[in-house]
C-alpha cells in the first residue's frame, strides 16, 4: 500500500503495472544515489577532521604553544602544519590535554574504517550495476520483513464470497410499465411514440413539407438505436419518447445529433443480434448491437467517416444469412459470402464494392438457399440464378437483373 502511495505522489499519470513498478525502481535508485552522496560528504568531512587530529598527536607540544602564544592561532596552525580551515577549527575546539596514546589508536581505527566506506561509496555512486545489486538486497529484506508469510505482511482481511452482480438495466426496466408503442420518425427528424401497434399509415400526421421515414413497432421498455450520417449511434429509451399527439418533437432535443448530420437508420435494440454498417464510399463492417449502445446523449462513434464521406446504411443481419448483395449508384451489383466482411467494434471497415464513379446505393443480406429478392412494383421478384453476380468482396460487379428498381434499392 505504501509503495502505491509513493508512486501516485511521484508519477501523476496513468500507467500499467509494469510501468508503475519500473517507476518505483527508478525512484529507489535515485534515492540510493542521493543518500550515498550525502553520506560520502559526511565521511569525507570526518576523514579530513581525523587527519588534522592525527597531526596534533605528532606535534602536540608545538600545537599547544601556538595556541597559547599566538594572536591568530588558527592561521598559524594552518600555515605551520599545512592544515585546512576545517582541521584547524577542529583542533582549536578540542581539549588537547586529553589526548593520549589510546585515543590516537581509536582515531586511526576510525580513519581506516571511514576510508574503506569512502571507497565503497565512491564505487557505488559511479557504478549503476552496483546500485541495482544494493536495491535487490533491499527488496529482499523488505520481502523478509513484510512478505505474505510474515507476521507484518500476512493478510488481515478475510476474502468472502463475491456478491451477485446487480443488473441495473433490469432494475430500470422493471420500474417502467411495459406497453406497446409505435415509434414514428419523419424525414426532417421529428419523432414521437403512439400507443399500440398496427397503426394505419394514413392516420399519421406530419408537418407541411415533411413525410414519414421510419415507423417501428416497439415497447416502452425497449431501447431505440438511432444511426446518424456522422457514423455515431445514439440510444433512446422507449419511455423517453414524446407522446403521439401532434407532430412530436425534434430528435435533436433527445440526443446531440449535429445539425449537419442526418438520420440514417432507426432500429429496436435486440441483444445478440448484429448490424452491417456502411458508408457511401462502399466501406463497411459487421458490429454487435451490444457494441453500439450509447450511455450519453453524445452517442457512440462506430463507423469512422471523414471529409465528404458519410455513413449511408445500417441494417440488421437476419438469422442464418450467409451472403450479401451490394449495389452502387453506378447501377452495378456484386454478390459475395458474408464471411468476407469482418466483425469490428468500430473503424472504417473494409471495401464492400469498388467504384470509379458514384458510391454505395444499397445492400441486402440473405440466405443463399432462399435466394435474393427485391421489390418489383407492389410485390417482390426472386432472382433464380445469382451466379452471374457472384464474386469477391471489393469487386466492381455488373449490371443488375432486368427489372431491378431504378432507385437502386432492394426494397
Amino acid at each position: 500500500m505504501c509503495w502505491v502511495t509513493v508512486i501516485l505522489a511521484l508519477v501523476p499519470q496513468v500507467m500499467g503495472l509494469k510501468g508503475a513498478i519500473q517507476s518505483w525502481l527508478n525512484h529507489q535508485q535515485e534515492v540510493l544515489v542521493r543518500r550515498s552522496q550525502y553520506r560520502l560528504e559526511k565521511v569525507l568531512h570526518r576523514i579530513e577532521v581525523l587527519e588534522g587530529l592525527l597531526t596534533v598527536h605528532l606535534n602536540v607540544d608545538k600545537v599547544i604553544k601556538i595556541i597559547r602564544t599566538k594572536d591568530k592561532p588558527k592561521e598559524e596552525l594552518m600555515k605551520e602544519f599545512s592544515l585546512t580551515e576545517i582541521q584547524a577549527e577542529a583542533i582549536l575546539n578540542m581539549r588537547l590535554r586529553s589526548l593520549n596514546k589510546l585515543q590516537e589508536i581509536e582515531l586511526k581505527g576510525e580513519h581506516d574504517e571511514l576510508s574503506k566506506e569512502r571507497d565503497t561509496l565512491e564505487k557505488l555512486i559511479k557504478s549503476e550495476a552496483r546500485q541495482w545489486t544494493v536495491i535487490k538486497k533491499q527488496i529482499k529484506e523488505l520481502q523478509e520483513t513484510f512478505g505474505p508469510k510474515t507476521d507484518l505482511g500476512k493478510r488481515r482481511t478475510k476474502i468472502g464470497k463475491a456478491l451477485e452482480p446487480v443488473d441495473v438495466d433490469a432494475i430500470e426496466e422493471a420500474m417502467i410499465e411495459k406497453e406497446p408503442i409505435t415509434v414514428i420518425c419523419s424525414s426532417k427528424g421529428w419523432v414521437k411514440a403512439m400507443k399500440g401497434h398496427d397503426i394505419a399509415q394514413k392516420g399519421i400526421k406530419y408537418k407541411d413539407g415533411d413525410r414519414g421515414k421510419f415507423v417501428i413497432e416497439a415497447q416502452t421498455t425497449d431501447k431505440i438505436l438511432v444511426f446518424g450520417s456522422n457514423g455515431r449511434f445514439y440510444t433512446i429509451g422507449g419511455d423517453e419518447l414524446p407522446p403521439g399527439r401532434g407532430f412530436g418533437e425534434p430528435l435533436r432535443l433527445l440526443v446531440n445529433l449535429p445539425n449537419d448530420a442526418d438520420i440514417v437508420d432507426m432500429e429496436v435494440y435486440k441483444p445478440g443480434e448484429k448490424l452491417l454498417v456502411a458508408a457511401d464510399d462502399g466501406r463497411g463492417f459487421i458490429v454487435k448491437m451490444e457494441d453500439v449502445l450509447a450511455q450519453t446523449k453524445n452517442g457512440k462513434q462506430i463507423l469512422n467517416v471523414s471529409g465528404k464521406v458519410e455513413a449511408k446504411i445500417s441494417k440488421p443481419i437476419g438469422e442464418g444469412h450467409d451472403h450479401i448483395a451490394v449495389i452502387g449508384r453506378n447501377r452495378k451489383m456484386i454478390v459475395f459470402a458474408l464471411e468476407e466482411v469482418p466483425e469490428m467494434g468500430k473503424g472504417r471497415g473494409v471495401i464492400l464494392q469498388r467504384y470509379k464513379d458514384g458510391g454505395l446505393a444499397d445492400f441486402k443480406t440473405f440466405k443463399w438457399d432462399d435466394g435474393l429478392s427485391y421489390k418489383y412494383g407492389s410485390g417482390e421478384t426472386l432472382v433464380e440464378d445469382l451466379n452471374p453476380w457472384v464474386g469477391n468482396r471489393a469487386q466492381a460487379g455488373r449490371m443488375p437483373p432486368n427489372g431491378f428498381p431504378k432507385s437502386n434499392k432492394f426494397g
